[in-house]
C-alpha cells in the first residue's frame, strides 16, 4: 500500500490551500454574517481550475483523478464550508449526472460552460415530502406533442438560485402503476417559461452559499432534454449521490482539520494558572484525540478515492467515509468549541462558525442514518 501523493496532488493541496488562505478567509465571516453568496469568490475558483477538475479536456475539464478534486474540496473546507460546498455541490451532483449519463451531444452542449465558473449546475432530487425517500418523489414528467411538462418541487437545492445558476438535472415522475412510480432525470435550463428559481435564507450553516426552492408549473422542455434514458431516473440519482459522498466525506475532514488547527493555536496561546492549557493534560489528551479521528478519518476517505479511480466498487466505502467523517465532524468542532471556552461561543472566533458549518453533514447527500442502512446492505449481501 503506498499512502504517498504525487507530486500533482501535492500540488494542488498547496495551491487550493494558498488560494484559501488568500481570497476566502479575509471574507469568510463577513459573508457568513451576511448570508451571502459570493459571485466573485465563485468565478475565481473557475479561474483557479477547480470545476470539472476530474472532467476531460475535451469537456473543458482537468482530466485529473478523484483524489485530486477531493484534496481541493477538502482544503477549502478547512477555511469556509460554504465556499466548499459550491465547489463539491457543483461538481459532484451538478457536473457528475451530465457526465455519466449525458449523451455527447448534451455534454458538448453543457459541460464546456460548467467548467469556468461562469455557471453553476443544481442536482433537483430533494422535495418537501422526500428527503431520505428518494422514490418518494411527487414531481412529474408528461410527455405531450414532443414535450415533457413539470410540475412540482424541489427543496433545499444547492447552487440552485444564484444568478450563477444555469439549471438542474431534475428527477421526475414519468409513469405510475399500481402505486409504483417510473423515475426519469431531465435537464432544466434556467428561464424556461413555468420553472422559478426562489432563494432559502436563515439558514444556520453554509450561509454564504446558495441554497433554493424550484418550482415547476407547467414547465415545458424538449424532448431530448432526457437525461439518460426513460426510467433510469432512479439509477442516475443514486449512482451520483454515491459520488457525492466522497465530497461531503472530504469537507468533514476539511473543516475538522481546520478546527483542530484552532484548537491548537488557541491552547497555546490561552494562559490559565499561569501557564498555556496546552500544558494541562486534559487538553493536551483531548488534542491527541482529534488528530488521531482525523487521521483515521483521512485514511478511510483516501481509500475511497483510490478505489473509485482504480475502478473498483467504492459504493460501500463512500458511505463509510461520509458516515465517519461527518461525525468526526461534529466530534472534533464539538471539542475545538471545548477548549476554547467561552470565546468559542463567540463569532469573533471562525470556530463558532464551523461548530454551525458541521451540522449538515450528517444531514445533506444521505443522513447518517441512510449511510448505516446503505453500508449494512452492502455487509449483509
Amino acid at each position: 500500500m503506498d499512502f504517498n501523493f504525487t507530486d500533482e496532488q501535492k500540488l494542488i493541496r498547496q495551491t487550493v490551500r494558498d488560494f484559501a488562505e488568500r481570497e476566502v478567509k479575509p471574507l469568510a465571516q463577513e459573508l457568513d454574517e451576511k448570508g451571502e453568496f459570493s459571485v466573485e469568490l465563485t468565478k475565481k475558483m473557475g479561474e483557479l481550475g477547480l470545476f470539472g477538475m476530474y472532467l476531460p479536456e475535451k469537456y473543458g475539464g482537468q482530466g485529473l483523478d478523484t483524489l485530486s478534486y477531493i484534496i481541493a474540496v477538502e482544503e477549502l473546507a478547512r477555511i469556509d464550508s460554504s465556499q466548499a460546498a459550491t465547489l463539491a455541490a457543483h461538481n459532484s451532483l451538478g457536473i457528475g449526472p451530465l457526465y455519466y449519463f449525458g449523451n455527447e451531444e448534451q455534454k458538448m452542449k453543457y459541460l464546456p460552460k460548467l467548467c469556468t465558473g461562469e455557471n453553476l449546475w443544481a442536482f433537483g432530487l430533494t422535495e418537501p415530502d422526500a428527503g431520505s425517500d428518494s422514490r418518494g418523489t411527487k414531481t412529474t414528467a408528461k410527455l405531450v406533442d414532443g414535450k415533457w411538462n413539470i410540475n412540482g418541487s424541489k427543496i433545499f437545492i444547492t447552487n440552485g438560485a444564484s444568478e450563477l445558476a444555469a439549471g438542474a438535472c431534475v428527477q421526475t415522475v414519468t409513469e405510475k402503476k399500481d402505486d409504483i412510480s417510473e423515475f426519469t432525470t431531465i435537464i432544466v435550463d434556467k428561464g424556461t417559461p413555468g420553472f422559478n428559481q426562489i432563494p432559502m435564507h436563515g439558514k444556520m450553516m453554509w450561509r454564504a452559499s446558495d441554497t433554493a426552492e424550484l418550482y415547476f408549473d407547467n414547465c415545458e422542455v424538449p424532448e431530448e432534454n432526457i437525461l439518460g434514458k426513460k426510467g433510469q431516473g432512479s439509477k442516475i440519482m443514486l449512482s451520483t449521490l454515491d459520488n457525492g459522498r466522497l465530497s461531503i466525506a472530504a469537507m468533514g475532514l476539511g473543516l475538522a482539520r481546520g478546527a483542530l488547527e484552532m484548537a491548537v493555536q488557541y491552547s497555546k496561546e490561552r494562559k490559565q494558572f499561569g501557564k498555556p492549557i496546552s500544558k494541562f493534560q486534559a487538553i493536551s489528551f483531548r488534542l491527541a484525540d482529534m488528530a488521531t479521528k482525523i487521521e483515521l478519518a483521512g485514511t478511510l476517505l483516501y481509500k475511497a478515492c483510490w478505489l473509485k479511480d482504480a475502478g473498483k466498487s467504492f459504493a460501500k466505502e463512500a458511505a463509510m467515509s461520509k458516515l465517519y467523517c461527518s461525525e468526526i465532524a461534529k466530534e472534533v468542532a464539538d471539542d475545538a468549541v471545548q477548549i476554547h471556552g467561552g470565546y468559542g461561543l463567540m463569532k469573533d472566533y471562525p470556530i463558532e462558525r464551523f461548530y454551525r458549518d458541521q451540522r449538515l453533514l450528517q444531514i445533506g447527500e444521505g443522513t447518517s442514518e441512510i449511510q448505516k442502512l446503505v453500508i449494512a446492505r452492502k455487509v449483509l449481501n
